[in-house]
């Protein structure tokens, strides 16, 4: 799983997104690499064991308050 950790930074986060890029991939979307096996969950792992996949965090959550009109 060493490869997973260059690309990912958990195996919960690598099942995670591996899920969700193989809903993107049985609605429709194109694969990124050549696909081996009719599973597109393994499909989506390749993808991202190989980097074709981006993901990050996305933005930070506001702090508690802040933009909160005072009374």
């Amino acid at each position: 799983m060493d490869i997973i950790d260059q690309h990912v930074d958990s195996k919960f986060r690598f099942v995670l997104l591996s899920a969700q890029r193989a809903e993107q991939l049985l609605r429709g979307a194109p694969p990124r690499v050549e696909v081996r096996s009719p599973k597109v969950a393994r499909t989506a792992m390749e993808e991202l064991i190989t980097g074709q996949i981006d993901w990050d965090y996305g933005p930070r959550p506001s702090e508690a308050g802040e933009g909160a009109e005072e009374e």
